[in-house]
């Protein structure tokens, strides 16, 4: 198994940038895939970001804006949020997976492990 904690949520005008972090704990993480959801109250969990098999895979409204990378090493993932907007507001969970296949990459349940969520607000 692996722990996941994510870091680094918090209130952003909107334009700014915030750097999540997630450490995980356990199991050698660079044996899984992981992404970065998001959800706000009432709705579903969304795809941002993701890291399989060394590719990365962003939703459109991360493209040009969202990077997502990951320090095996330091059994750290990193999503790097720049140009904010008030819709990125959410709580944004890292999660992951060893038996991911591509096709279920930005499906939240194709994901075991999951981290506690992390706020981050984008208001003027």
């Amino acid at each position: 198994q692996v722990q996941l904690a994510e870091s680094g949520g918090g209130l952003v005008p909107p334009g700014g940038s915030l750097r999540l972090s997630c450490k995980a704990s356990g199991r050698p993480f660079s044996t899984y895939s992981m992404a970065w959801f998001r959800q706000v109250p009432g709705k579903e969990r969304i795809f941002v970001a993701g890291i399989w098999r060394g590719r990365t895979y962003y939703a459109d409204s991360a493209k040009g804006r969202f990077t997502v990378s990951r320090d095996n090493a330091g059994n750290t993932a990193t999503l790097e949020m720049n140009i904010l907007k008030p819709e990125d507001t959410a709580v944004y969970y890292c999660a992951a997976d060893s038996g991911l296949i591509l096709s279920s990459v930005r499906l939240p349940s194709a994901y075991d492990y999951w981290g506690q969520g992390t706020q981050v607000t984008v208001s003027s």
